[in-house]
């Protein structure tokens, strides 16, 4: 098991700073209320805080929306020392750029609450070819698993998506505008290994809650933090992987972009 502690450590891999921002809200269509649902007596977004704090970001901010049932999110994180910004639920990416607007980071790693079994040294990796590479924008390649996901871009290309972004798409999808504009930004993806794209631990359906909450009460049992290195060994020991292997990735990006396309199909303004 993992013993890495996140005690005195800081990153200034990338100058000026790297701002995560988690985005972490109750709703949700499949499975309401999933990020703070309990396992071993602690929320889900309880693992996540952990596993980020123990990457070399520099400031952590969870951006949640106004809404009530949300009071429960803001209140966990007031609990667990973490900065909270409250917003749209619908613009996320604004809510996003007003969350980081406060801080003096230059570098914005984007993060969900989904994922609570995130892999640190994967975060650090895309710091680090952030800072080796100077581009606008890094992140992770088709063949990582899913519940992985992390990437990093410059703050100055956040306020330009911000400024300019009008499709609902990509006022819902966080760097959308960045990935549609690929002659505008260096864009980089970062290579697996191996290839774990069959591998699914994020949390979306009863069947991902199922497998994490399995995975949470095994391998962390005796108080230290699992590596995804030892969930994949796991994962492929028990064939637990087959529980929910077969839910197609990127659900909700794919049902916007089709709404999207309706829209315009049908003639009115999707705005």
């Amino acid at each position: 098991m993992s013993e890495r502690t996140a005690k005195g450590k800081k990153s200034q891999v990338l100058p000026g700073g790297v701002v995560a921002v988690i985005q972490a809200r109750m709703g949700s269509t499949r499975l309401p209320g999933k990020v703070l649902k309990s396992v071993a007596d602690r929320p889900l977004l309880g693992y996540l805080l952990e596993r980020v704090r123990l990457s070399r970001v520099d400031d952590l901010i969870v951006a949640t929306t106004e809404n009530a049932e949300d009071d429960a999110v803001a209140a966990f994180c007031a609990q667990e020392g973490v900065t909270v910004y409250r917003g749209s639920e619908q613009d996320v990416l604004d809510r996003f750029y007003q969350a980081v607007r406060p801080t003096t980071c230059q570098y914005v790693m984007r993060l969900t609450g989904d994922n609570p079994l995130l892999d640190p040294g994967v975060c650090d990796r895309v710091l680090s070819e952030m800072a080796a590479s100077s581009c606008d924008f890094v992140g992770l390649g088709p063949s990582f698993a899913e519940g992985l996901d992390c990437c990093v871009f410059r703050r100055t290309v956040l306020e330009e998506a911000w400024k300019e972004a009008s499709l609902p798409s990509e006022r819902e999808h966080v760097t959308l505008f960045i990935h549609n504009h690929p002659e505008r930004y260096d864009i980089r993806r970062l290579k697996n290994d191996s290839d774990d794209s069959a591998i699914r631990i994020t949390v979306d359906e009863s069947r991902d809650f199922e497998v994490v909450q399995k995975i949470i009460t095994e391998l962390y049992s005796d108080g230290s933090i699992p590596t995804f290195q030892e969930i994949k060994a796991f994962l492929s020991e028990t064939g637990l992987h087959a529980l929910n292997g077969e839910i197609p990735r990127n659900e909700g990006l794919t049902k916007s972009l089709r709404a999207e396309a309706d829209t315009a199909g049908s003639g009115k303004d999707s705005r």
